[in-house]
């Protein structure tokens, strides 16, 4: 019992207070376009090529969204961790998304949508318009 209560005080490990920043900036990238006129169509939809966080409409136009958040700027923006690696893996995940759905003469487009934490209830928000592939 004693044990129990220790870990129950022991304050957030750093992948769990990171999963919270990363939750909560989905949350807010999400509102975010929806104030946008997005229409927010899937969030964390996963496939055997790994997981899109928000797929949207904007208008005719598919779009798949990777949200980038990060408490500061020490480590860069967090727009410039969307590597080549995940814009092919996104790509392959789009593929996917678009033949389960065997959606045909659609529109696709790749967004990411950078957050840096100012405060516990403060963010800057950078939306980047089809950030890579062709549209």
């Amino acid at each position: 019992m004693e044990v129990m209560e220790k870990e129950a005080t022991r304050p957030r490990t750093r992948p769990s207070r990171n999963r919270d920043l990363g939750r909560r900036g989905e949350d807010a990238a999400a509102a975010f376009l929806h104030r946008r006129g997005y229409d927010i169509v899937e969030r964390n939809w996963t496939c055997y090529a790994g997981e899109a966080d928000i797929i949207a409409r904007d208008g005719d136009t598919l779009v798949f969204v990777e949200v980038k958040t990060r408490r500061g700027v020490s480590r860069g923006f967090p727009a410039e961790a969307v590597d080549a690696a995940k814009r092919e893996r996104y790509e392959r995940i789009a593929l996917a998304y678009v033949g389960e759905r065997r959606l045909e003469d659609l529109v696709l487009r790749f967004d990411v949508v950078s957050i840096v934490a100012v405060t516990s209830d403060r963010a800057v928000i950078r939306h980047h318009i089809n950030a890579f592939g062709s549209a």
